[in-house]
This record gives C-alpha cells, structure tokens and sequence, in this order.
C-alpha cells in the first residue's frame, strides 16, 4: 500500500502554537494584563518549504495594539539552541491584553536570515494578515463546562409523545400524522404536518441521552406558533401548550439537571410570527408602540414590511427600538432572563439566524445586540452559554464580544461532506450547496479549508463552536456518505476542536434528502435490530473516547500528516495525548517520528478505537488501515514546563 504524501513538506516539523493550555498561560485574561505564550520548535524543525530551520537568531511575537505593531522578544525555557538546530526547544513571551481582542503572530528568524512567520493558518515565509493571527480575548468567556460538553439536538414535534399529548387537541393550522407516517417535505404539509411530540416526552427518553454520553441538550423552539418547526412564534410569554406548557419545560430541565444534562433553548431574535401578538398590534394601530418593532414600508415603497427572507409569515425585527430591546433582551424582565431564571433554569441559548439579526441594507446593530443578550445574561446567570447561527463565515461576528461559539457550517460541516460523501452527492440546499452538487474534496482540501475558516477565530471560540454533521436544516449525513464513512465522521466531530453533535435520529441511521426530510420522528423500539444497534454502538462508543479523555475537548491540536484519502492529527495536553488517524479508504501515511516524540509509547497503551496499525522504524511513524475507519491511540501528556 503505497503511502500518500502530505500536502505541505514535513508538516509535523512545523513550529506549532496554538490557543490552549500548553502554549497560552491563561486563556481568560484580563485588559491590561501581561500573558505568558509559547513556541514548540521540534527537533529537526523545517520551514514552510520542508527546509531545516536550522539555528534560530531571533523568537519572539509581533501584536499590533491600536493597529500599531509592537514586538516581544521570546527566550527558551526548554532546550538548548544548537548550532545544528536539533533538540526539541519551547520559547516563550510576553504579551500585554492591550485590547479587548489582542491579536498576536510569532516571528522566527533563522541564522541565516530568513524569516518565518506563524499565525492560524500555520508557517509563512512572507509577511500575514492580522485576520488570521492568534488571539487573546478580554471579554467574559464562555462558561467552563462549554468546550466539554457534547450535545443533542431535539426537535420536539419529532422526538417523542407523552401520553399527555394524546389528550390534546389539534390545533387548526395543522395537519395530524401518526408517529409512523412519513415526512411530508411539500407545503403545506412541509411545515403543518404534525405528529405531537411534547417536552414530556423527551423527559421520559432522558435515559436514552445519558447512554450516549450527552450532557448538553439543545432544544428547537418551544413557544407557541403555526408551524411544527415553532420558529414563528405568535408570543415569547409561556411555553407552547401543545408542548405541555411552562410546567413541562421546568420539569424537563429539573429532571435533565439531575442527570447532569444541561438544557438550551432557540431564539428567534431576527424575526417573529405574522401571528405574533406584537405584529397583529402594529398593524392594527399605526401608532402603537409595538409598530417600531418591525419595518414597515410606507406607500411611496410599495406597503407591507420586512421578513426573512422575504416569507410573509416570519416579520423581521427593527432593533433600533428601545422598547423591543427591553422587552425581548435587555434586562431582568426581558425574555432572554426570564428563562434562564427559576423556575426554569435554563442553561442558555441558541440564537436563531444570528447573522442576519438587526442587519438590513445600510442597517447593522448586530453587535448591539448580541452584546446586549450576553450582558443580560451575565447579569441573571453567568453560567451560561450563548451560541449563534450563522451559515455562512462568521469569523467577524464570533471574536468573544458576545457569541461564545458558532453553530456555522463553514469550518467543519460543509468541508466534512465534500471529503466523506460519494461524488455528485446533491446539496440539498441547507447548508449552502443550493446549486447543485456537493464539491468532492480531497482530504488535502479538508485540512486547509478546515484551517481557514477556523484560523478567523479566537482559539476559545473555536472551542465552543459546534461539530455538527448535520442539523434539523439540513440533509442526513448518512444520506450520501460513502460506505463505512459514519464513524469517520463522527470521530472527527468529537476528536477536533469544538463541541460534537448528535441530530437525533442520526444515532439510528437515519436519512434525509434535505432539513425538512431529516426532521424524522424518532424510531423508539428498533434499538435492538442489527442495523440500528450496530450504528447505536458507533456513537455510544466514540461519544465515551470524547467523554474519558479530557484532551479531546480542551487539549492543542497539531497536524501530522494529510493526503487525499486520510487525516492524522495529535491533541495534546501535560497530561495526556491522542492520536488520530481517520481515512475514507484504505490508506496509510507517514510522517518524522521527531514530530511526536511519544510516539514510542503507542506500541504499549491501549488503543482507544478502530482497527489502523501503527508502527514506528527508521525515524518514520506509519499509521495504515485497510478501509474506512477512525483510530486514536492514547499517548503520554507532553513534557512542557509548568507556568
């Protein structure tokens, strides 16, 4: 089997820093505050080109506070410089949190003159773009449980019936199915059909979502609406009684928090209903206070108003107005608090097409927005977490003032798919392949379109940022993923960066040719058919390898070698290490042992998962499987120095 190339000389040589613990002294500082960060020069170091480094003349960081750069020099505080440049050296530097987001690149100068800078996209010989430095960020952080949290996304009408639910009426908009009638994709059943899933019901499936492993669950709306999907509220005031009403919610969070799950809600902060009771005020009273909540258009502009996208049903909001801020974000008797208090506890929320919120033509409060929910959140309840939609590259908005991750699709999702699913796959629209096929990518394409879109944000954010392979928006993975590509993809959800989620139904092989398709009530009772259990198994176990190996969610992470068909990376941390190895094929790599200098361990500790092979001669590590599968080993943490 031959071994494929990697796409950049010698990749595991590279001088590596990153945003976590081995190579920032804290990752939480505050404004003013002088901290600590670190460059690892392995031994037999090269530059951009695959070249030795050689003997380094100078190390330290360039910033650029106030758009005026500033250069720190760097000393080694592991290693000694040789004239040969082996050894493995750690320098590190000094840097002042001059702004809130300080952004910050390392600049390596070699004996012989050449400089090497390295940024979030990795080693340059040419001057970078501040856009894609490493960042320290003085705003609040996320709350401390975030980046370890693995989540599981509930669609409620879909999810399950309480018996309660069979007592309910149907209200008029919809139209009643039965729990194993299939989906119907086309309007008006597209967004009437209704089955009855309730909060009750997901509260006696509890037990299902602590066998995977889950501790974070995110629910779709639950406010009254017209629709199944409930993103039209009609009011922000109580829980929908189709729902169980307010009561359901608190017993649902009570009964989560008591598994150690934590519960979030979905927020529509772009737009309400047309049935909202705000909207049918202002249009019932031109000079009600509620009018300034939304953009109306005058005759001389053709009447009507504003909406997303232009869908009548869903009226967008005018954040210029102070009375809708206070009602609906600002504040302890806003809607945003209100939920996060007792009696229901909420532990955060999700905001619903957050890019576009407050943004219409030359329009853009955005940012006072988001910077408003997040404050009145830290006021009710610190321990929260705030995480926005954006489907598109949302590095300008995710730099911490606000959002603590990115439910987005450009760093992980789209390029997940483009690699893992057959070629010619159809897009289906949701995720942003509305014109025709899914582009195939090598994993060569993977890897550095993974790293552009993530280099855009602070290593904290990234952290928070969410996994997913696929959502309620969206086609099933499952759905075109080439032979046995499934447990490679939800590995890399758990192993990179970022918090992994579960769709539920995807831990049953579910399918789905686009979001309305995938919004499948869940098929209770067919655990125990081989099918089913086989896929079941999958994410139990790799759900349990995030969950026993901290590193995973917190630890660095530094390339080792990438080619069309297979991805090797290592997450490391002082106490342990994994390394990863996920192929779409049979494949094999190799990369310089020197680049993982415990390496020599693997032959001794447990292999976590899959069935690749390792083996390590002639100064090469060679890591080979013979089909389709992810592999991680555990490896010993890396002997840094303590801060």
């Amino acid at each position: 089997m031959p071994v494929e190339p990697t796409p950049e000389p010698r990749l595991a040589l590279r001088p590596h820093h990153d945003g976590s613990p081995l190579h920032v002294s804290t990752a939480a500082p505050s404004l003013g505050e002088t901290v600590r960060v670190r460059l690892r020069v392995p031994a037999g170091a090269v530059s951009a080109d695959g070249s030795p480094l050689g003997t380094l003349a100078w190390v330290g960081t360039r910033s650029n506070p106030d758009r005026e750069p500033r250069f720190s020099e760097a000393s080694v505080v592991v290693g000694e410089p040789r004239d040969d440049g082996d050894g493995e050296q750690w320098w590190e530097a000094e840097v002042e949190v001059q702004n809130p987001v300080h952004g910050y690149r390392w600049l390596i100068v070699g004996a012989d003159g050449r400089q090497h800078w390295l940024n979030q996209l990795g080693l340059h010989t040419t001057e970078t773009r501040d856009r894609d430095d490493f960042r320290l960020v003085a705003h609040e952080p996320a709350p401390a449980w975030a980046a370890s949290s693995i989540m599981y996304q509930v669609f409620p009408d879909r999810f399950a019936r309480s018996v309660a639910a069979d007592g309910r009426p149907v209200p008029d908009w919809a139209m009643p199915a039965g729990w194993d009638d299939p989906v119907d994709v086309r309007p008006p059943g597209r967004s009437t059909q209704f089955y009855g899933g309730d909060l009750d019901g997901v509260r006696e499936k509890l037990d299902h979502l602590e066998s995977l492993g889950v501790d974070l669950l995110y629910l779709t709306p639950v406010f009254p609406a017209r629709s199944n999907h409930r993103y039209d509220a009609s009011t922000f005031d109580h829980v929908d009684e189709l729902l169980g009403g307010d009561e359901a919610l608190v017993r649902l969070v009570e009964a989560a928090h008591a598994r150690g799950i934590r519960v979030i809600g979905d927020l529509t902060s772009n737009h309400s209903g047309d049935a909202h009771e705000w909207f049918r005020a202002a249009q019932a009273d031109p000079a009600a206070s509620e009018r300034a909540f939304y953009f109306f258009r005058d005759e001389a502009q053709g009447g009507g108003y504003e909406s997303w996208l232009g869908v009548p049903s869903l009226p967008k909001f005018d954040w210029s107005s102070v009375e809708l801020r206070r009602r609906f974000i600002e504040g302890p008797d806003s809607v945003v608090a209100r939920y996060l208090r007792e009696p229901f506890g909420l532990d955060g929320w999700r905001i619903d097409v957050a890019n576009m919120t407050g943004r219409l033509g030359a329009a853009d409060l955005n940012a006072d927005v988001r910077q408003t929910i997040r404050r009145t959140m830290l006021e009710v309840n610190p321990d929260t977490i705030l995480l926005g939609e954006s489907t598109n590259d949302a590095a300008s908005d995710f730099q911490g003032d606000a959002w603590h991750g990115a439910m987005t699709y450009t760093p992980f999702t789209r390029p997940l798919w483009s690699w893992l699913l057959e070629p010619g796959s159809p897009g289906g629209g949701g995720i942003g392949f509305a014109l025709g096929a899914v582009p195939a990518f090598t994993g060569r394409d993977f890897h550095a379109t993974h790293l552009r879109f993530a280099a855009e944000f602070p290593w904290r954010t990234r952290t928070a940022t969410m996994n997913a392979l696929d959502t309620h928006d969206t086609p099933r993975f499952a759905t075109h993923a080439r032979p046995g590509t499934v447990p490679v993809a939800l590995g890399l959800s758990v192993a990179l960066p970022g918090i992994p989620v579960v769709w539920a139904g995807d831990e049953y092989g579910l399918t789905g040719e686009d979001g309305e398709a995938s919004r499948t009530p869940m098929p209770w009772g067919s655990e125990t058919s081989p099918d089913v259990a086989s896929v079941l198994e999958t994410y139990r176990a790799l759900l349990r390898l995030r969950r026993e190996h901290p590193v995973l969610a917190t630890g660095g992470i530094r390339w080792l070698a990438v080619g069309d068909d297979v991805l090797a990376f290592v997450r490391e941390s002082a106490e342990a290490s994994v390394l990863v190895f996920a192929a779409r094929t049979a494949a094999s790599v190799s990369f310089d042992a020197s680049g993982l200098p415990a390496a020599a361990a693997v032959g001794t500790e447990k292999l976590l998962t899959g069935e690749a092979r390792f083996a390590a001669s002639d100064g090469l590590v060679r890591l080979e499987g013979d089909g389709p599968g992810f592999s991680a080993w555990l490896l010993p943490g890396v002997a840094a120095p303590a801060w």
